[in-house]
């Protein structure tokens, strides 16, 4: 099990180092800024919309490795998804993160990487504040949220 730990660890400090989609998105139909003044995370989430579809996604800001991790990985599985996929993974996603062990690894793909974060719950609101953050932006808000 370490050597799944271990790799789990490697995927995190990959997207901390390389982000995925790290950059401002100037078309992007709806923007919303995420908050966790606990620890001072800090993102602001762009989507650019087709209808029910995520064209594109993007996200600048600054927070620990698990954070922007969790940003990275989150922006990666959501672009070119409809809202509906986003949501389902979402849920997925907060299920993984607060404890639920039932998830099975290929309901989880690369979110398993973040199946260590329930054992350290001050680490929970790191992990899941661009999630919630795109939660925001898919139902129509364009503001701050914040997960204090």
């Amino acid at each position: 099990m370490s050597d799944l730990r271990e790799l789990y660890q490697q995927v995190i400090l990959d997207h901390n180092r390389n982000p995925r989609n790290f950059h401002e998105l100037p078309a992007a139909t709806r923007k919303v800024e995420g908050y966790n003044p606990l620890c001072g995370d800090h993102y602001t989430i762009y989507l650019d919309l087709d209808g029910e579809t995520i064209r594109d996604v993007a996200f600048v800001g600054s927070g620990c490795a698990i954070s922007k991790a969790s940003a990275s990985v989150m922006s990666s599985m959501v672009k070119g998804k409809s809202r509906d996929e986003a949501d389902a993974l979402f849920e997925r996603f907060h299920r993984l993160v607060t404890g639920d062990s039932s998830l099975s690894a290929d309901e989880l793909g690369k979110l398993a990487a973040f199946s260590g974060v329930s054992e350290f719950p001050a680490r929970v609101k790191c992990a899941s504040l661009a999630w919630h953050t795109l939660h925001t932006a898919l139902a129509g808000a364009e503001n701050v949220v914040s997960t204090e």
